[in-house]
C-alpha cells in the first residue's frame, strides 16, 4: 500500500513508498443500501419532480436547448425563456440513457465503468483557492494545479481527475489548454473538461485526441471524458451547462447532471422538498441530453445539504445531509442511471471538524449506493479551498474504504486451525507458521496515521498528523512519478497549445 510507515520514513529523502494496488478499476459498493423514505413516498416525491417539470417548467437560457426540447414534443414558452416537459419525454429519456458506461482512461487499467453497485472515487475539485502548511493559503495557480493533479494520480483509490482548482494566474481564455496538458501529461486517469463554452469544448476535446492519437469516429464513440453540469436551483439551467450538455451528447462524451441544492437557500428548507426539485433538475438536464442524442452517455447527479440558518454559510457532513444522500439515492436507483454524489467540510483547517464532516457526508454516499463520489479528500470552506495535508489525511478514509472493497478468496487454511495446533493455552500468535505466511499483507497499514506508543512516538519527534502528511504530499510531488507517454503526441499537443495561445485562446461563454 502507499503511505504508512514506509512514506514516513522515506519522505526525508523525498520518495514515496510503491503502491499495493487497491485495484485500480472502479470499486464495488460491499455496504447494504438505506432508505430513509418509504417506497410509496419515493414514488410520490417522483410524481411530483414531474409535475414540476410539466406544470412549473424549468427556465432554459440557452435558444439552442428549448428548440431541441420543443421539437421533441415540450411545450416551451421562448419570451419567458421557459420549458414544461412531459412526462412522456423524461421517461423516454431514462429508456434511452445508459445503465452502464465505460470510460477510457490513458492506460487500459485506468478505464471506469459507472453503473450502479460501483464504487468511483475522486478528491476535492473547482475550488479557488488551496491551502498548505509551508506557503499557506492562496489563489490557486498553475503549479498548484500540476501538484494536484500529481498526488490525485499516485493514490489508486482515486479514479478519475476534477478540475481540483481554478488556476487563477492564468487568463480564463487559457486556462483550458494547462487544464489539459496537466490532465494529460501528469496522469492516465479519466478526464474533466469544463463545459465553458463551445469553444473551449471543443478545443479540449481535441487535444484529447491528439494526445490519444483518436480519429474524430473514435472519439465519438469512446467515452473518454466527462463534464460536471451544475443547475442553477431553482428550475434554471444556464447558457454554459446548457451548452454543454448539448455538446457532450453530441461527442458522445459523458455529463453528471448536477443540481446544487441547499436547503433552505436554494431549495426548500425539508430533506424531502430539496430532493424533489433536485430530482426534477436532474431529469430536466437528462432528458435534453437524450433528445440531442439518444444513448448519450449522462449520469444523475445530487449534492443537497443544508445551510447554517444563523449566518446563511454552507454545511456539510451533516444529519441533514446524510438523509439527503440516502434520498437521492433511493431516487437514483428509481432512474437505474450510474449517479453521484458528494461529501466536503465547511472547515476553515484540516482540523477535526474537518474529518468528521467528510466523514459523514462520506458514508451518507457509501449507504446511499452512490457510483461516483465527488470532494472525498482534501476539501475545506465549502469548497473554497483544497488542502494538501486534507488531501492527504482524507485519503486515509478512502484507502481504508478501497480496502473494504477489495473482494476477497477465502480459504478453510483462514480459520487458522493449524495455528491454533501449534500455539497452545496461554501462547501468543507472532511467530508461528501461520502468522509468519501472511504477517506482510495481513492488515491494512496505515498511510498518515501513527500506531507507536506515546514514548516512541515522542522519541520520534512527537508530530502531529498535519506534520507526516506534509512531508508524504511533498514526497509525491518530488518523487514525480508520472506515466510513460509517446513524446511525438506530447510534442503534437504542445505545438496545438502554442498555436492556440498565439491566436488568443478561446473566451469562456458566461
Amino acid at each position: 500500500m502507499r503511505g504508512g510507515r514506509k512514506a514516513r520514513q522515506q519522505a526525508s529523502q523525498a520518495a514515496a513508498t510503491a503502491p499495493a494496488s487497491f485495484g485500480t478499476a472502479s470499486l464495488k459498493n460491499p455496504f447494504p443500501q438505506m432508505n430513509l423514505f418509504s417506497d410509496d413516498y419515493i414514488s410520490a416525491m417522483h410524481e411530483k419532480a414531474l409535475d414540476i417539470l410539466e406544470t412549473m417548467g424549468i427556465k432554459m437560457l440557452l435558444p439552442e436547448a428549448r428548440q431541441y426540447l420543443k421539437s421533441a414534443g415540450a411545450r416551451v414558452d421562448d419570451a419567458a425563456e421557459m420549458v414544461f416537459i412531459g412526462r412522456e419525454l423524461v421517461e423516454a429519456a431514462l429508456t434511452t440513457a445508459p445503465r452502464s458506461i465505460t470510460l477510457a482512461g490513458g492506460s487500459a487499467h485506468r478505464d471506469v465503468t459507472l453503473e450502479l453497485g460501483r464504487l468511483v472515487f475522486q478528491p476535492g475539485a473547482g475550488a479557488p483557492y488551496v491551502t498548505d502548511r509551508i506557503r499557506g493559503r492562496r489563489p490557486g495557480t498553475v503549479q498548484d494545479f500540476r501538484e494536484l493533479i500529481q498526488i490525485t494520480q499516485y493514490f489508486d483509490a482515486l479514479h478519475m481527475l476534477p478540475p481540483l482548482v481554478e488556476m487563477q494566474d492564468l487568463a480564463p481564455a487559457f486556462r483550458h489548454y494547462a487544464n489539459m496538458d496537466a490532465m494529460l501529461t501528469l496522469s492516465d486517469k479519466v478526464p474533466h473538461i469544463f463545459s465553458r463554452g463551445t469553444p473551449q469544448v471543443e478545443e479540449s476535446f481535441e487535444m484529447l485526441r491528439i494526445f490519444r492519437g483518436m480519429s474524430e469516429d473514435t472519439f465519438l464513440k469512446t467515452p473518454c471524458c466527462y463534464t460536471i453540469i451544475n443547475t442553477n436551483s431553482p428550475r434554471q439551467l444556464d447558457i454554459p451547462m446548457a451548452q454543454g450538455l448539448i455538446d457532450f451528447a453530441k461527442n458522445g462524451q459523458v455529463s453528471v447532471v448536477t443540481p446544487f441544492t441547499l436547503m433552505g437557500a436554494m431549495a426548500p428548507i425539508t430533506v424531502a422538498g430539496a430532493i424533489t426539485l433536485s430530482h426534477a433538475e436532474a431529469l430536466a438536464g437528462i432528458t435534453l441530453t437524450q433528445m440531442v442524442q439518444a444513448g448519450a452517455p449522462v449520469c444523475y447527479g445530487t449534492f443537497t445539504s443544508n445551510v447554517d440558518m444563523k449566518s446563511g454559510a454552507p454545511a456539510f457532513g451533516t444529519p441533514e445531509h446524510f438523509q439527503a444522500s440516502i434520498a437521492a439515492g433511493q431516487l437514483a436507483r428509481k432512474t437505474g442511471l450510474p449517479w453521484r454524489a458528494a461529501t466536503g467540510s465547511a472547515a476553515n483547517l484540516n482540523d477535526a471538524q474537518a474529518a468528521n464532516e467528510t466523514q459523514m457526508g462520506l458514508w451518507g454516499c457509501l449507504l446511499a449506493g452512490s457510483t461516483m463520489i465527488i470532494h472525498s479528500a482534501g476539501w475545506l470552506e465549502g469548497g473554497l479551498t483544497v488542502g494538501y495535508e486534507k488531501l492527504i489525511t482524507d485519503m486515509e478514509v478512502v484507502n481504508m474504504i478501497a480496502c473494504l472493497c477489495t473482494e476477497r478468496q477465502e480459504t478453510q487454511d483462514d480459520i487458522g486451525i493449524s495455528a491454533l495446533e501449534e500455539v497452545g493455552p496461554g501462547g501468543h500468535f507472532f511467530g508461528c507458521a501461520h502468522t509468519m505466511e501472511r504477517y506482510k499483507d495481513a492488515f491494512y497499514e496505515q498511510l498518515v496515521g501513527d500506531l507507536s506508543n506515546y514514548g516512541t512516538w515522542k522519541e520520534a519527534g512527537g508530530r502531529s498528523v498535519d506534520e507526516r502528511a506534509t512531508d508524504i504530499w511533498q514526497a509525491i510531488i518530488k518523487q514525480d512519478k508520472r506515466p510513460e507517454i509517446d513524446l511525438s503526441k506530447a510534442q503534437a499537443l504542445s505545438e496545438y497549445i502554442d498555436r492556440q495561445t498565439q491566436a488568443g485562446g478561446a473566451l469562456p461563454v458566461s
